[in-house]
């Protein structure tokens, strides 16, 4: 199996989508987590790689579980791989 030079580039996509369906700005879920506009901005580039501690405030603040963000992640990985064949 091929994996993506840059794995969190998906888990980014798959918060950024977490937070566009629940209407959140960066800023707002920045100040939920205690996170910097920057930090969270970076994470959902892909530019920074979350610790598992900041993805489970991530979920907490969005309102779901660590397991719901990967899968979602995954499927972002999945499509990245498909497109890449």
């Amino acid at each position: 199996m091929r994996h993506s030079e840059r794995p969190q580039a998906a888990l980014g996509k798959a918060i950024r989508a977490l937070r566009d369906e629940r209407e959140l700005t960066q800023e707002t879920l920045a100040e939920k987590t205690g996170l910097s506009g920057r930090t969270l901005s970076g994470i959902e580039t892909g530019a920074a790689n979350p610790t598992w501690a900041t993805v489970r405030d991530i979920a907490a603040a969005l309102g779901v579980s660590i397991s719901e963000v990967a899968k979602l992640a995954e499927s972002y990985e999945e499509r990245g791989r498909r497109s890449r064949k």
